[in-house]
């Protein structure tokens, strides 16, 4: 029997030049961004409405001026050197990304209501928590993944500490799981019921 010489395993050219477990991680983050795309958000009427606002005006008032303000500003002459039309274009560009972005994030919305009780954290409720380790007082809004600003105390519902304290009560203590190694305790001391008067800001992407 005639016996077949084995053939060394050649991994594709792309391993060779970054390494399998580099290429692993970006297949992963890939793999992690396409499945965030695919997932619908949950957003209330208003934000849709707030979405929708916005993209109106981009598409009827903010296109045509920039489309006018490209043009004028490419009559300047030399392209290369032009700082007035690459700001022009790139202003242009801005705006084409954000009305896909409102498009993809309008069509794909699951349009949710709070249905949280007199006594629980819903969305949109005003909650102050003591962080137990640094024995410190923090205050909350729970807001949905469009409208959240750290800075001003709007967390999404989706983060670690809406998570952790959406449908709990006065008096509870929740562990805030930031990472898999990572995380605090929280005692929920107070909560406003709240309702979505429209002031939060769309988050800029």
């Amino acid at each position: 029997m005639q016996k077949i010489a084995e053939r060394p395993l050649r991994l594709p050219r792309i391993f060779a030049t970054i390494g399998i477990e580099s290429f692993m991680r970006e297949h992963r983050k890939k793999r992690k961004r396409k499945e965030a795309l695919s997932m619908n958000d949950e957003l209330t009427a208003q934000d849709i409405q707030k979405m929708q606002a916005e993209l109106d005006d981009r598409r009827l008032r903010l296109m045509p001026e920039l489309i006018e303000e490209v043009k004028r500003t490419r009559a300047f002459g030399d392209l290369s050197e032009n700082y007035e039309y690459k700001a022009a274009k790139q202003e242009q560009n801005r705006n084409k990304s954000r009305i896909r972005y409102l498009e993809r994030m309008i069509a794909s919305a699951r349009v949710i209501e709070d249905h949280s009780s007199a006594d629980e954290v819903g969305l949109y409720d005003r909650v102050t928590v003591r962080m137990v380790e640094l024995g410190k007082e923090k205050v909350f809004q729970i807001v949905t993944t469009v409208r959240c600003d750290a800075l001003k105390g709007l967390v999404s519902k989706e983060s670690p500490v809406g998570k952790a304290i959406l449908g709990r009560k006065v008096g509870d203590t929740v562990t805030v799981r930031v990472s898999d190694t990572n995380s605090y305790h929280a005692e929920i001391l107070s909560i406003e019921k709240q309702a979505d008067d429209g002031s939060a800001p769309l988050r800029s992407f």
